[in-house]
């Protein structure tokens, strides 16, 4: 029994594309992660761009794995990239569980995190420079505990009214905290909808894989057998 070349094909194309939408991921993240308008509080106190550069790595090294795989029709190169995948698949549903049920947990661990940070007035100047920022983009002041995170509340904390995030002391009453985690829910459909999208590829990805190997196993054994 010949292998399919279609199948052969379609899967190289699949890794390539794979291979390269890794590629963007990682030369995105890193120029997120090097970039002089990148914010040093959400860079370093939120894993999401250390995650995407994990995330961009993984892809690359899967893509050419499965190029590999398919192009030579190496059956233990096929089987390393399906289990790998399936490895993978398992790892994104259990986040998806432990995301949907451990909500409060991730808020908790986020706070966790930038509480670190207080005092604020006792911080070096560029972490105090990207805190202003991040409080006139989002609207808050202080991290944790509003206002009373800072010895002086710079003028990035004042507010004039009407606004609803405006205290009446003129400062803002929201901590940046609780409006990151609010940036963090509303991106939450997009980030359901990549994951998504992610696991059809994983699923499409292992049938081919499986698919080719079967074909090269019994291609090896009709070989033997004459």
């Amino acid at each position: 029994m010949a292998v399919n070349k279609s199948i052969k094909y379609l899967l190289f194309f699949f890794n390539l594309l794979f291979w390269l939408s890794g590629c963007i991921i990682l030369g995105v993240s890193i120029y997120l992660k090097v970039s002089k308008d990148g914010n040093s509080i959400t860079n370093e106190y939120l894993p999401g761009i250390d995650l995407l550069i994990a995330v961009g790595v993984i892809i690359m090294l899967l893509g050419f794995l499965g190029c590999c795989g398919a192009i030579k029709e190496n059956r233990c190169l096929l089987i390393l990239f399906f289990a790998s995948l399936l490895l993978i698949f398992i790892l994104l549903l259990a986040a998806g569980i432990l995301g949907a049920v451990g909500e409060n947990k991730v808020k908790e661990w986020v706070r966790e995190r930038l509480q670190k940070l207080t005092p604020l007035s006792n911080q070096p100047e560029n972490i105090r420079k990207d805190l202003e920022k991040l409080q006139e983009e989002l609207k808050c002041c202080g991290l944790v505990n509003g206002a009373s995170d800072w010895a002086v509340p710079p003028d990035s904390c004042r507010c004039v009214g009407p606004d609803p995030l405006c205290g009446p002391a003129g400062l803002y009453n929201t901590p940046c905290s609780t409006q990151i985690i609010r940036l963090m829910e509303k991106n939450m459909e997009v980030v359901i909808g990549i994951a998504f999208a992610i696991a059809i590829l994983l699923i499409a990805g292992m049938v081919f894989s499986m698919i080719l190997y079967c074909q090269i196993t019994k291609q090896g054994g009709a070989t033997t057998a004459a």
